[in-house]
């Protein structure tokens, strides 16, 4: 009997019905020489510290560092995962061959490996490797079934980003709750989210140190356009004022018009992060919220395996493309086919096929995010939207680039010089699909309402060269401005290139080796942040609470905030899972870099500690609502328990947050 295991009913049920077993039983289904089951995602994981000796149970600082000598797995401590791996094991012990289906990735690769060691199973194993859950893409798969072992350097990937979490998380977090925690408040310390918890933190105090300083910008409006003085910003005031007076009263002359055409690419496919960014921006989708919405989409076989980190599709990915077209084409939503306008100018002709969409050395374990083809049904507004972004990426890669002329406008007042820019649409060619929504009731696939919003195009009147006219100066006092806060999709862009600031495509896409957590983990990552209150949101922003702030500022030891060192970590992983780099070596070497930050912090003779909250002050932290509790006086100059922005101080009757003016709510009465 051949037994196969999937990480959900679901996708049991689906891979079950396609090799035809169709007799359902408790837990698994049977038939045609198949039994198919299924886990619930994890049943396992890494023994806790206690399992290992009675020793680390409590938490004290003479037991650190926990370094196992051999970690181990145990089951979930939960009824229904008991009963199912008991199933399960009844099945592996008497299977003749046993094929992983789970999920297509590292997560996947673990959780079934687990299971199976857990089961004791002797028998030889396959794998089922698929991008996609159409019943074609099954079929497929199972024609072409994988040895294990190919997949080794995979799953030891997995299992040493497991052990290193467990390794700096477990004696992290004990380290520094006793040390600055005074063992009354859990300091959560994890290798991916310390680090991206201290870039909230940073920007958040680079725009409270922020000091804005004036400056003057001199333009002038000419034949109803605004031209802008080339000479830049001008520092005092009473320079721009000597500048204004020169140009005042005097011909504006048009030195130099120019016009160059250009070709704009579409943009790439999508990944996992530039999904979760784009749904962001512009429905306010959270990270989490995305990947769940896609994961749904792909087990409804609408798109293939989400949880990818390369924006291009393998050559033989190229002959399948007509076949998805036509599924677009007929996809309808409201009764309208809301792609058929788009396909028409390209269907029935040889598909334009680049590099840019094309490579097959970019992809490794799965393709970039792309629709299957199957017209899909019954879509919730949420779900329309994200395969709709989807769906107008895939056609955009095939339609031409967009030509535009660019002219630029040149001008003159008593030699001061002045400039503006205009853009011209002469074909659009892919920008078709971001011009029109899918419905009257949504914007664009590609509009943007957040603070990366494109600008406008504007096309400038007709200008020759040598024309003069009179104009209308002006000179406007305007201020420097600090950095934008994170919000998901700049904090999910920063993780991706371990905090630095890149916009162009390409040097991004070099950069995700270096990144810090995985495409599939950085939404956990950023509701973890939120579940230990150590975020919050404020709008679309991200804002760290003052337990956030005190936690970074704490933390002295580099290796555990650097999103630099981070993502070194990270190279390395992906590095065992090419088999480029060896995963006792990075398992040895984290339990040096431990051991060396237990010794440092342990040796701490100065006086950090974290403020402890009360159960009152949490309460009101978490609820918004006045505590009933005594207040005094030592409270006051200390950051507001609240929104972080203030501190506290003393009214007539209650202490409260000094935002109040900004809307905070937090008051604190006297007894």
């Amino acid at each position: 009997m051949i037994v196969c295991i999937a990480e959900k009913p679901s996708v049991a049920k689906d891979i079950a019905r396609i090799i035809g077993a169709t007799a359902s039983h408790d837990g698994y289904m049977e038939g045609n020489g198949y039994q198919v089951t299924w886990t619930f995602g994890h049943l396992c994981t890494l023994k806790e510290p206690h399992d290992y000796t009675p020793m680390w149970k409590s938490w004290n600082l003479t037991s650190l560092p926990m370094i196992p000598e051999r970690f181990g797995i145990k089951l979930i401590d939960q009824p229904s995962i008991k009963k199912q791996f008991a199933i399960i094991e009844g099945l592996m012990q008497k299977a003749d061959r046993i094929v992983n289906c789970g999920d297509a990735g590292q997560e996947g690769e673990l959780i079934q490996r687990w299971v199976m060691q857990k089961a004791g199973a002797k028998c030889p194993v396959s794998r089922l490797w698929i991008s996609s859950m159409t019943d074609e893409a099954i079929s497929e798969g199972f024609t072409q079934l994988k040895d294990q072992a190919d997949y080794q350097p995979l799953y030891m990937a997995g299992l040493s980003r497991a052990i290193g979490d467990w390794l700096l998380g477990m004696n992290a977090t004990r380290l520094y709750t006793l040390k600055y925690g005074q063992n009354r408040q859990v300091l959560s310390i994890g290798r991916v989210q310390t680090p991206t918890l201290a870039l909230i933190v940073n920007r958040q105090k680079e725009i409270e140190n922020f000091k804005p300083e004036p400056y003057w910008v001199l333009a002038t409006i000419y034949r109803d356009t605004i031209f802008t003085a080339t000479k830049g910003k001008f520092t005092s005031k009473e320079e721009g004022e000597q500048a204004f007076a020169t140009i005042e009263g005097k011909p504006f002359t048009v030195t130099k018009v120019e016009k160059k055409e250009g070709k704009e690419q579409p943009p790439q496919l999508y990944d996992l992060t530039s999904l979760q960014v784009d749904c962001n921006r512009k429905f306010g989708f959270s990270a989490e919220m995305t990947l769940n919405l896609i994961q749904a989409l792909y087990e409804r076989k609408y798109t293939t395996y989400p949880r990818v980190d390369t924006q291009y599709l393998s050559d033989d990915i190229y002959p399948k493309c007509p076949q998805t077209l036509n599924g677009l084409y007929q996809t309808k939503f409201a009764g309208q086919a809301v792609y058929a306008e788009f396909i028409k100018p390209i269907a029935g002709k040889a598909l334009k096929k680049t590099k840019r969409v094309f490579d097959t050395s970019k992809v490794t374990d799965h393709h970039a995010i792309i629709p299957t083809g199957v017209i899909p049904q019954n879509l919730s507004d949420a779900e329309r939207k994200v395969f709709d972004l989807v769906a107008r990426r895939f056609i955009g890669v095939f339609l031409p680039d967009c030509k535009f002329s660019t002219t630029t406008v040149l001008g003159e007042v008593d030699e001061i010089e002045f400039k503006v820019t205009g853009k011209e649409i002469l074909e659009p060619g892919w920008r078709i699909v971001r011009e029109k929504a899918s419905d009257n009731s949504e914007k664009s696939e590609y509009s943007d309402n957040s603070e990366n919003s494109e600008k406008e195009e504007k096309t400038l009147p007709t200008f020759v060269k040598g024309e003069s006219g009179d104009h209308q100066p002006t000179l406007t006092e305007k201020w420097t401005t600090p950095p934008p806060y994170y919000n998901e999709a700049s904090l999910l862009r920063a993780m991706e290139t371990a905090g630095k600031f890149v916009e162009d495509e390409t040097l991004r896409a070099a950069m995700k080796e270096n990144g810090i957590g995985r495409p599939s983990s950085r939404a956990s990552i950023i509701e973890t942040l939120f579940k230990r209150h150590y975020i919050k949101r404020d709008g679309k922003r991200l804002i760290a609470t003052p337990t956030g702030i005190e936690l970074i500022d704490l933390i002295h030891e580099e290796l555990l905030k650097s999103c630099e060192l981070t993502g070194i970590w990270e190279k390395k992983l992906r590095d065992i899972e090419h088999q480029q780099y060896d995963a006792h070596q990075f398992i040895e070497e984290l339990k040096t870099q431990v051991t060396d930050i237990v010794n440092e912090v342990m040796h701490d003779s100065s006086n950090r500690r974290v403020t402890v909250l009360s159960d009152a002050d949490l309460k009101k932290v978490k609820s918004r609502k006045t505590p009933k509790a005594k207040a005094t006086d030592s409270m006051i100059g200390k950051p507001c328990p609240l929104c972080g922005k203030g501190h506290v101080i003393k009214g007539k009757t209650a202490y409260g947050c000094s935002e109040w003016k900004s809307g905070c709510t937090w008051r604190l009465p006297f007894k």
